[in-house]
């Protein structure tokens, strides 16, 4: 019996450093029925796919269990915003009622510094007892979550960040507590605990500030959904909620309005701006049959739509899960924080247990070792190693969705920056799979005239060669007129009156039949027309005289297939053409967008042979198509990119979409996940320096416990700021 398999993303509350993810993913992927469990840090999300003997409840349950809280994440996000944003506020709250209550204390540290002959020192601060006042609010108030997130952490046997701060803060307060006490306040570290769990929060709240500036991109596109819909009733128009449009419902659509979801135009004419899906700054004309997408902005006129796809089955949503589920996924470098951070707590824990001890048998001084060992403490929490990669995922991920780029998850962004060929269909990929006409000829100078009758004849068929005459008579500024009498021939032609002539158009041996024989020129004119892999299309208008046409038509090449081929070798990258038509209409193509590794008239199972043999060869290649026949291909290559406007199965399959279909968008994600791997991995290097410096410096007695708090805390920042660069970094 086949078992179905279902999926579920968890927004996540009160995690602290990248342990507490990993706890969280060990606990969700033990848990029975569960098949796999992602959580992000940065994010603050899980991700679930479980069985069908799972309950959704089960799982919040499971996360509660390990000292966290968890709700389910909706296609409405307003309410897991709101208490993010709540979050914060409260965060914020409590680092400014802990600053305040630490400013006096910091100002003893002038003490330390023998500074009190420059600045006032008022006596009453310098008073153990109000030290103590002072500092116990902030330590068992304010502090009060890491001592809940440190005893959770070890309930479960494991260690985080909030272990290090606990313990670290616990024993400068404690051994202060215990000194007035007994009487002897020469060395008292109050302020130490309170001014490091004052930073702590501070850095919290920077890098939450940060984190949520990195998500612009997911909120810019939810902005886009109106909140009202405009629908017919009854011949009138009313507003509802747009989250109650149903699939079939009529609506309504004014300039300068947001289009409430999926939809054909049935009536009006506008140009939509639709950048914020496919990153394109131009607007599209639109006009009846044509598809609009929710959450793009119509332009100057008004439309009448019928509603084809509501919720989460519009493209505006698919692109929003798409990110987010590529925000949520790991990256193979992350593994090596990982690793890192599953060792990292006990053992600085163990280095600073030595450090103490050491410095107590060096110079005896109790208050000193511990003053050591809380720096080796707090310089060493995980943070920034756990942000490194999540927070560049979380910036590189949105930006390219921005820009009409949807990475599937954070394997392909990866493999991406390693690729060294691209692979290229044709039809659909390269040109735009829409046949155009190339070339007009006529056995006399009458050519507009004869198009304009061929293409009237033409007007009422669905033929894509039919369509491509009539956009080309449209074109040229030719006035077509209703054809009468209309017949056709499948695979044939079509006869009909246009005006008092008789017309036929088709096929040469469909026309012949009729008795009628072409003039030689053209007969040598559309062998060469077809020897250069154009479709041709006849036609005769019979009045006084034949008049005969014969016309070109060939797919027409991107306009942005060119600049993009010299892109990619700008960027180290060789292009091959892998297509099933014949080598003539291939090396035309390639000769005209410059690419020199051609292999035409391949079965779509060859062309998966061909990526596997240049894998083989040791190239990682990605493969660019949008057909049907190109799925296994794009599912053999290293990474795959999917036309936007291709097939759906194309899109399935691929790694990576390119949502306008424009080929510089493939440039530009190659582009985007070099630089953002190059940032993993400078945010990796610095987070591993960082520690592996001021373990040492702290050990060695030469920072005190704030100072590390203070480093520690921006530590965190600095990884957030660097992956924000990438918002802004040139492609």
């Amino acid at each position: 019996m086949n078992t179905e398999h279902k999926e579920i993303t968890l927004d996540l509350f009160g995690m602290t450093c990248a342990n507490c993810a990993m706890r969280i993913e060990r606990g969700l992927s033990t848990a029975p029925g569960v098949e796999e469990a992602r959580v992000n840090f940065a994010t603050e999300t899980a991700f679930v796919r479980f069985g069908d003997g799972v309950n959704p409840q089960d799982l919040l349950t499971r996360v509660e269990s390990l000292g966290y809280k968890a709700s389910e994440k909706t296609a409405d996000r307003r309410a897991s915003d709101a208490r993010h944003t709540q979050d914060a506020v409260n965060l914020r709250n409590r680092f400014l009622v802990s600053a305040l209550l630490s400013l006096p204390l910091l100002y003893t540290m002038v003490a330390h510094f023998k500074l009190t002959s420059f600045l006032p020192m008022p006596q009453w601060i310098m008073n153990p007892w109000v030290q103590l006042a002072f500092a116990t609010p902030v330590q068992f108030w304010i502090g009060f979550p890491f001592y809940r997130g440190s005893f959770r952490a070890l309930k479960n046997g494991a260690a985080n960040m909030d272990v290090l701060v606990a313990l670290g803060t616990s024993a400068a307060y404690g051994y202060s507590l215990f000194a007035v006490i007994v009487g002897n306040t020469s060395s008292l570290y109050f302020e130490t605990s309170a001014v490091l769990i004052t930073f702590l929060l501070g850095g919290k709240w920077m890098e939450i500030l940060a984190r949520g500036r990195s998500s612009e991109a997911i909120r810019a596109l939810l902005s886009l959904v109106p909140d009202t819909a405009r629908i017919k009733r009854d011949s009138q128009w009313i507003e509802i909620p747009a989250e109650f449009v149903k699939s079939g419902d009529i609506l309504l659509v004014h300039p300068g309005e947001k289009i409430p979801t999926d939809a054909t135009v049935t009536e009006g004419s506008s140009a939509i701006d639709e950048s914020m899906l496919t990153g394109e700054s131009l607007p599209v004309e639109k006009v009846a049959q044509s598809k609009v997408f929710g959450g793009t902005l119509n332009g100057n006129g008004a439309l009448q739509l019928k509603a084809t796809m509501v919720g989460s089955k519009t493209v505006l949503a698919s692109i929003i899960r798409i990110v987010e589920d590529a925000q949520a996924s790991r990256a193979p470098l992350q593994k090596i924080a990982d690793r890192i951070s599953g060792i990292f707590v006990p053992t600085v824990i163990g280095i600073a247990a030595i450090t103490f001890l050491v410095w107590y048998f060096l110079d005896g001084n109790v208050a000193h070792a511990i003053e050591n060992g809380i720096a080796v403490l707090v310089i060493a929490c995980p943070c920034a190693l756990g942000l490194a990669t999540p927070v560049s995922l979380l910036v590189g991920t949105g930006r390219a969705a921005g820009m009409g780029i949807l990475f599937r998850n954070a394997e392909a962004l990866e493999k991406a920056a390693t690729l060294d060929r691209i692979a290229f269909d044709k039809t659909g990929t390269l040109t735009t799979g829409k046949p155009a006409v190339k070339e007009i000829h006529t056995s006399g100078d009458n050519g507009d005239r004869l198009l304009g009758l061929l293409a009237s004849a033409e007007n009422s068929s669905e033929h894509p060669l039919a369509r491509a005459i009539v956009q080309e008579a449209k074109r040229r500024g030719t006035d077509l007129v209703s054809a009468r009498e209309v017949q056709s021939e499948p695979g044939g032609g079509i006869r009909a009156r246009v005006s008092e002539s008789i017309v036929m158009a088709g096929r040469l041996s469909f026309i012949v039949t009729s008795g009628l024989k072409p003039p030689a020129e053209l007969v040598q004119i559309a062998e060469r027309l077809e020897d250069q892999g154009q479709s041709v299309v006849w036609g005769v208008a019979l009045e006084e005289n034949e008049s005969w046409i014969v016309l070109g038509l060939a797919d027409e090449i991107r306009s942005t297939s060119r600049e993009a081929m010299g892109r990619l070798a700008q960027l180290g990258l060789e292009p091959v053409l892998l297509t099933g038509d014949n080598a003539t209409v291939a090396r035309q193509v390639a000769e005209a967008t410059g690419i020199k590794s051609v292999f035409a008239s391949l079965s779509p199972a060859e062309k998966s042979e061909k990526v596997s043999a240049m894998i083989k060869d040791g190239f990682r290649v990605g493969m660019t198509g949008d057909g049907i026949n190109d799925a296994p291909a794009l599912a053999r290559s290293t990474v795959g990119f999917a036309m936007g406007q291709g097939t759906d199965i194309a899109i399935q399959t691929a790694d990576v979409v390119l949502v306008k279909g424009d080929l510089n968008r493939l440039c530009d994600a190659i582009g985007l996940s070099r630089a953002t791997v190059r940032n993993i991995r400078q945010n990796l290097f610095w987070a591993l320096m960082y520690n592996a410096l001021g373990i040492p410096v702290a050990a060695a007695g030469l920072l005190a416990p704030w100072i590390a708090g203070a480093a520690m805390a921006l530590s965190s920042v600095s990884v957030v700021a660097n992956a924000l660069r990438l918002k802004r970094m040139r492609i």
